[in-house]
């Protein structure tokens, strides 16, 4: 193999870029417009420079040599001599000539329009032609008629004048350049959530970025949680085909986070001098070569990259007693996730008379009480069933598992806990689940959403770290796993300065480690600690916000008071227009943090310091309580314990054994420490929103606190009630 190396001079980067990589002594293989070229940095960065200076490729050249221009002929035989002995400079200079000349009267480009088609199909597949020499050029077939003989067709009709017309004199071999780039600068796997926060980081910084988007996936990036939650209750079904859905303030939106306008084509990515962002859809990248800084696609397509981030997520978990099920059964399963999976299970929900949901967590419970709504209007019957004692068992305390269990329940379906499928068979069109308890259940179709397991097929191949513990690319607490490469969202286990290694399967988290990773990408060196959050909703009336540890077999202590009509999802997006509410609260703070502003609360002024360094967040106990707090009224008609019930149950109960509140019939809203060594390592706002910044900020603290009901004042719970 032959790289040309040069000295960094504009010069030598032209001469070096106009000349392909050997792959044999008689075969050549061209990555895109740009070709990779080993220098100075100075010389690295000419490969994403003006479109004026991408040379022809290789395909291109040969495409002309074959409709029988004798120009051309020379110019593909200089392009092989040029490779073997350096004369890049002379093929350059003659080829880019040639180019301007043929598409003066477009007569030319039109001759060479069908091979031209034929080299463009070539090019999406790694190709390997053999050089002209001077004994295979004796045997080359004998040269196309002269253009007076060509036939009349050859002659561009008006459409084709127009095509011509509009095509800039930048683009010299257009029509022929392969349909995935041979370079990215900045190539990010993966369209989910991280690569959008990504690339929307990246072009913030680098406002000429040229970005290039992988995706296994045949859409353009776009959010998840509506397909769990709002694209359910719409009463427009030509809405929800168009992917768009009605807010809980009934405003409209798309799940695609951009329309296809935003996007570049990615063979037009080389000439955006301005940047831009390119997505390459259905296509899997199979390894990567840090040494080489290349990516393999699963067609054998290389990309040479000089940052790559990895945001590949993850796929839905399936359990052992489906994998092993026949075919009839596993054709009857969904493992839902993405678009494809919501549009599956929306057309099985308007024709099945049962559905059955295996698994209690945000999922499970979010796609039940959705399934169950519907089920109000047909004859649709909905059961979910999952091993824990209640929904969300292995998140909330006991007593609000409970107590969120009977919600769904009210929401019309059937729910069987500490249950689980021992067997499933296939009879007359439906699946026979036989579960733990002895009881047979008949349905039509089964969704399971038991978690995910991240994607970390490159690692083997790519000589990258997976974390035996939590699962996930290995990264350090700037999400690098090694040099010029990324890893965010669901796929990173990350270090976390202040909860140590971690791996988190959330949106918001998708949002923060992409916007971080690509800060990163472009020379930022932020370390992770902006604590991720995030929420899910039960419906438009109830819902909760957490962050940092929530884990259920944690010590919890918790206040809860009275709610209100502005206590419930519903309210929270009327007053910002946002129905996911992470972003906001995130991008609010971060604008914040950039403008030096300080974030207000409703209960206490965070200062601007808590979006720069941990260790300059000030003490939670240096905050004075407000007016409205002090003449509180221990008589206050809340159906949790007051503030000094409270405090006096934190000071009776042992650290190494609370206990929970006393179940109440409604828990309004409230908020829920979680407990590690005395230390507030987690919390849950249970239908209490915009106070996402108090908790961030308690939790950055890392302190032991020895009344947490004054701790909970923070929250100012009583705040909206009359």
């Amino acid at each position: 193999m032959f790289r040309i190396a040069g000295a960094g001079s504009v010069t030598a980067a032209r001469l070096s870029a106009a000349c392909c990589r050997v792959v044999t002594s008689k075969q050549f293989q061209v990555h895109g417009a740009s070709l990779h070229v080993l220098s100075s940095e100075a010389s690295r960065k000419t490969r994403n420079g003006p479109a004026h200076r991408t040379p022809p490729s290789w395909q291109s050249v040969r495409a002309m040599a074959s409709a029988g221009e004798s120009q051309s002929k020379i110019n593909y035989i200089f392009y092989g001599l040029a490779v073997l002995f350096g004369g890049g400079g002379i093929v350059y200079w003659w080829s880019r000539k040639y180019m301007r000349e043929t598409s003066k009267d477009g007569s030319t480009l039109k001759k060479a329009a069908a091979p031209a088609a034929a080299a463009s199909k070539e090019a999406t597949e790694p190709v390997a032609e053999t050089p002209v020499t001077e004994t295979t050029k004796s045997e080359a077939p004998p040269a196309q008629p002269a253009a007076a003989e060509a036939p009349a067709e050859a002659v561009p009709d008006a459409e084709s004048k127009k095509l011509l017309d509009a095509t800039p004199q930048s683009y010299p071999d257009y029509e022929v350049m392969p349909e995935i780039p041979g370079h990215a600068k900045y190539l990010l796997i993966g369209g989910g959530t991280a690569s959008f926060a990504a690339f929307r980081a990246i072009r913030a910084s680098d406002a000429k970025a040229q970005v290039l988007v992988v995706t296994e996936e045949e859409e353009l990036p776009y959010m998840r949680p509506p397909l769990s939650k709002e694209l359910w209750y719409s009463d427009e079904p030509k809405l929800v085909e168009k992917m768009k859905f009605k807010q809980w303030n009934g405003k409209e939106r798309s799940v695609y986070y951009n329309p296809p306008s935003f996007y570049v084509e990615p063979k037009e990515l080389a000439y955006q001098e301005n940047g831009g962002v390119a997505v390459v859809k259905g296509r899997k990248v199979m390894k990567l070569d840090p040494q080489k800084q290349v990516a393999v696609l699963d067609n054998g397509w290389e990309i040479f990259y000089d940052k790559v981030l990895i945001a590949t997520g993850g796929r839905p978990r399936n359990i052992p007693v489906f994998e092993r099920a026949s075919q009839e059964v596993r054709d009857r399963v969904t493992l839902f996730r993405g678009i494809k999976d919501f549009k599956r299970l929306d057309e099985v929900s308007k024709n099945a008379s049962s559905i059955v949901v295996v698994g209690g967590g945000f999922l499970g419970s979010e796609l039940t009480c959705a399934l169950g709504k519907r089920s109000r209007d047909s004859s649709l019957k909905v059961i979910q069933m999952f091993p824990e004692a209640g929904n969300m068992g292995k998140v909330l305390p006991e007593y609000l598992s409970q107590w969120t269990t009977a919600k769904v329940r009210g929401e019309g379906a059937t729910v069987k806990p500490e249950t689980f499928v021992k067997r499933a068979r296939y009879s007359d069109g439906k699946v026979i689940l036989k579960l733990n308890t002895g009881e047979e259940i008949s349905t039509d179709h089964v969704v399971v959403a038991v978690g995910l397991e991240p994607n970390t097929e490159l690692a083997k191949e790519s000589g990258l770290e997976v974390d035996d513990t939590y699962g996930g690319f290995r990264v350090n607490a700037e999400l690098e796993a090694r040099s010029d490469i990324w890893v965010a969202g669901d796929a990173s286990s990350f270090y976390d300065i202040k909860l140590g290694r971690r791996r988190v399967e959330h949106h918001d988290h998708a949002v923060v480690s992409g916007r971080l990773a690509g800060e990163n990408m472009t020379g930022a060196k932020k370390p992770y600690w902006h604590q991720s959050m995030f929420w899910s909703d039960l419906g438009p009336d109830v819902g909760y916000e957490a962050i940092g540890i929530v884990d259920s077999s944690l010590p919890t202590v918790a206040v809860f008071a009275k709610a209100t009509e502005k206590d419930t999802p519903r309210a929270v997006v009327e007053e910002t227009g946002e129905s996911l509410r992470s972003v906001t609260e995130t991008e609010a703070e971060g604008v914040a943090a950039e403008s030096g502003e300080t974030t207000a609360t409703p209960e206490v002024e965070l200062s601007s310091a808590q979006t720069t360094e941990p260790s300059e967040v000030p003490s939670t106990t240096d905050v004075e309580p407000s007016a409205s707090e002090k003449t509180e009224s221990a008589t206050d008609e809340a159906p949790a314990p007051d503030v000094e019930a409270a405090a006096k149950l934190v000071a009776e109960v042992e650290a190494e054994n609370r206990v929970a509140p006393t179940p109440k019939e409604d828990y309004g809203k409230g908020v829920i420490f979680y407990l590690r060594d005395d230390v507030i390592v987690g919390v849950v706002l249970w239908n209490l929103f915009n106070r996402m910044p108090i908790a961030r900020k308690i939790i950055k603290e890392g302190k032991q606190h020895q009344d947490l009901a004054e701790v909970a004042k923070l929250f100012d719970l009583h705040a909206d009630e009359d």
